[in-house]
């Protein structure tokens, strides 16, 4: 079997330094895109970064692994520095870099070729994720239509980021019976990174936009199915199929045009936008880290945009 299709990690062959390697060295390979990584997101970016550097490989006839070398690491990391950020190169040296070692424990190869070279530097205080004010947060939501099954999601949606600080990936994956009545209130259950469970009360507000979804869709009878769900073409009815997020993401841009939102957006957006408003009214860091499921409150910082404000008010006072 000389080329082995990788339907896991989507269709595909796998490169020509792995599939020459023989059936040890291939499954090794798959083994470290499966049974190591568990997170898809990090299983399609890393598949992403190694396919590409074994490509670049092929290219001047690096066709075998041991043929490679720390220069020619360090040669596609130079390229790479010229046409992608510092972060995105940071993360496809890491992604070589693990699979490398994970063919070295495997006895594949006798050692790590991206392990001395180093990346970019990079070194951020303030996040890049677009974060809007209290008040475009406010007219989006208001923007919404609430006399259709797709208004009443797109809504339960947004305020399910905005309120609980869940990342996109963690919102859409959620059924309803994550969706829990405590001591008379509802409350969320969100599979967070790391398969962290967390479980938050509802702001007042997300407790009536899931509520108005819920009873619209007629979904409270169905515990085991998506809570947030495409629509079938041409109709109002859910689909009983999760909402991707490549279709969240288009949602959110097309409801921002929608309500004269000027401030790019993306799918993170909503989070940054609930810690900011927290924090700003009176919130704690440390609160805030425990609620967005964050290890350090270095990476909770990054979402913090107070600063903003008092930047601006120092611009304004330059008068000419």
């Amino acid at each position: 079997m000389s080329l082995i299709a990788v339907p896991s990690l989507g269709q595909g062959f796998l490169p020509i330094a792995i599939d020459r390697g023989g059936d040890h060295v291939r499954m090794r390979f798959l083994e470290f895109f499966t049974a190591q990584i568990r997170n898809a997101n990090t299983r399609r970016s890393y598949l992403k970064a190694v396919t590409e550097f074994l490509s670049w490989c092929e290219l001047r006839e690096l066709t075998t692994l041991a043929a490679i070398t720390p220069v020619h690491v360090a040669g596609w990391i130079e390229g790479l520095t010229k046409t992608h950020s510092a972060p995105t190169v940071k993360q496809r040296l890491a992604a070589v870099r693990h699979l490398f070692d994970w063919l070295v424990t495997g006895q594949v190869m006798v050692s790590n070729p991206a392990h001395s070279v180093r990346g970019p530097a990079h070194s951020r205080r303030r996040g890049k994720t677009p974060v809007l004010s209290p008040q475009e947060a406010r007219q989006l939501l208001d923007s919404l239509p609430t006399d259709t099954i797709v208004g009443k999601r797109d809504r339960a949606l947004i305020g399910l980021m905005i309120y609980t600080f869940a990342r996109i990936g963690a919102a859409t994956s959620m059924e309803v019976r994550d969706v829990i009545m405590q001591n008379r209130r509802l409350w969320v259950r969100l599979h967070e990174k790391g398969g962290k469970q967390v479980e938050m009360p509802c702001h007042h507000s997300l407790e009536a936009y899931l509520e108005d979804y819920l009873e619209a869709a007629d979904l409270k009878e169905m515990p085991r199915a998506p809570l947030f769900q495409t629509i079938r073409r041409g109709t109002e009815i859910l689909s009983g199929n999760p909402l991707p997020q490549a279709n969240a993401y288009a949602m959110i841009q097309r409801r921002a045009v929608g309500a004269g939102i000027s401030t790019a957006v993306c799918n993170h957006t909503f989070r940054a936008t609930g810690i900011t408003a927290y924090l700003k009214n009176g919130g704690t860091l440390e609160k805030a880290a425990h609620m967005a499921n964050h290890s350090s409150t270095r990476t909770t910082q990054l979402y913090d945009r107070r600063s903003d404000e008092v930047s601006l008010d120092e611009v304004e006072r330059i008068l000419i």
